[in-house]
């Protein structure tokens, strides 16, 4: 059984356009081919066990044969005769049938996959209504989602989620459990029961936003891409329910913070802070279609008037002239808010750092005090922290307190930022 989703290994000896082909295949296809699997047998790990296959088999036979005109629909394919097989093999086992009868059975099986709802026309959309099932628990159908629909590895869903690997690893085993053990129906909701899962939804869709802007070791040290996604499938959900202002609300703030991609990292793939990046790289666009639906919709309720508040936020960010034209105490005030809704220790880091524009690093230092249990495996609280005491004067502080986010951070763009206020740190502190 596949543990996490991590490219197959190269068996043979492609060249580059080969190699080329397998990893853009695996980036393109994996949660694809995944998703479909499950929604047609109903099994997370039969799924990613034959999906892992089909990949190893590609990578041996794509050298040989060269990469197929459609290399999706060759992995689902491959990928669905080793569910098939499977099958086969158990049912044979379990009941001892003859192998003719039981290859009728699973013959009839594959022909029985059906449009999963056809209510919704798109494909990716409806895997993910369909993973965000109200018999799992919260927490779990995102978890899920971002799993099987999305394809993000355990590791990713686990920091994006403020939890450990561990931690993770079991939520996901449980609820596989779950769904395999109580018969949960494994389809799109008819459109009356649509509302009931859209929680679920806009929690899945923003977290695969945010993924896309946590640094990664890929080519160009962001995954644009998830982002991208995310606002095209919150795009098809807004014209799948007419209009909700609860999604419209989330598309706005996808919108808005969506418009910094090109200027977050520089040219060598370093992490560029908001305050210094270059605002003729922003998407002005996304900007005003972002202000347009925002000031459309009303106050709302429960998450929808917590993506309204994080959105009233970044569109103080976006249409500010200039950084020190930002208006960092309404920001602030924004935040209070959304922390007196949530609770949300995150919400609590992000209050510090306008505090402490608006007001001084002391001031955000003391926003600061009582995270360290809540955050504890965190690398931005000790990052910001850091940052504060810096500003502060305080030198020595601040490097004890980056020195340890850099036990904490990944691999990463922000590894480099921080390593670099370190040593300004180093250098302040005589």
């Amino acid at each position: 059984m596949r543990s996490d989703a991590t490219p197959p290994p190269s068996t043979g000896a492609p060249g580059a356009d080969v190699t080329h082909a397998l990893g853009a295949a695996w980036r393109a296809h994996w949660s694809h081919v995944v998703a479909l699997l499950v929604a047609q047998f109903a099994s997370p790990d039969l799924a990613e066990d034959a999906a892992g296959d089909a990949f190893e088999a590609a990578a041996r036979t794509w050298p040989r044969d060269g990469v197929p005109a459609n290399p999706g629909a060759w992995l689902l394919t491959s990928a669905r005769r080793r569910v098939l097989d499977r099958l086969r093999a158990q049912a044979v086992h379990r009941r001892k049938e003859p192998l003719m009868v039981v290859d009728d059975e699973m013959r009839a099986l594959a022909a029985a996959a059906q449009d999963p709802g056809a209510h919704v026309a798109d494909e990716q959309l409806r895997l993910v209504l369909t993973c965000c099932h109200p018999a799992l628990a919260p927490a779990d159908r995102v978890a899920m989602t971002l799993r099987f629909v999305v394809g993000l590895g355990t590791a990713d869903i686990a920091r994006l989620q403020l939890v450990q690997h561990t931690a993770m690893s079991a939520r996901l085993t449980r609820a596989k459990k779950r769904l395999a053990t109580t018969g949960v129906p494994f389809v799109v909701p008819p459109p009356g029961q649509l509302a009931e899962r859209l929680d679920a939804v806009t929690t899945v869709l923003y977290l695969l936003f945010t993924a896309g802007y946590q640094p990664a070791d890929v080519p160009g040290g962001l995954r644009v891409d998830l982002a991208d996604e995310a606002v095209r499938l919150t795009r098809e959900l807004d014209l799948l329910l007419g209009g909700s202002p609860r999604v419209r609300v989330l598309l706005a703030l996808m919108l808005l913070q969506h418009s910094r991609r090109d200027a977050r990292l520089d040219d060598d793939g370093r992490l560029v802070l908001l305050p210094d990046q270059d605002r003729a790289r922003w998407h002005t666009e996304d900007i005003r279609e972002g202000v347009a639906l925002l000031a459309a919709v009303p106050a709302l309720d429960g998450l929808a008037e917590d993506h309204r508040l994080q959105a009233l936020a970044a569109a103080e960010h976006a249409t500010a002239p200039t950084a020190a034209d930002t208006r960092w105490d309404v920001i602030a005030r924004l935040y209070a808010q959304l922390e007196t809704r949530t609770g949300s220790p995150v919400v609590r880091l992000a209050r510090a750092v306008a505090v402490a524009e608006a007001d001084g690093p002391d001031a955000g230092l003391a926003v600061l005090d009582g995270l360290d249990d809540a955050l504890a495996h965190h690398h931005r609280l000790p990052a910001v922290r850091g940052e504060l005491l810096l500003r502060a004067g305080r030198g020595a502080d601040a490097v004890a307190e980056l020195e340890r986010a850099l036990t904490l951070v990944p691999d990463t763009a922000e590894r480099h930022h921080l390593q670099a206020r370190l040593a300004e740190a180093r250098s302040a502190t005589p």
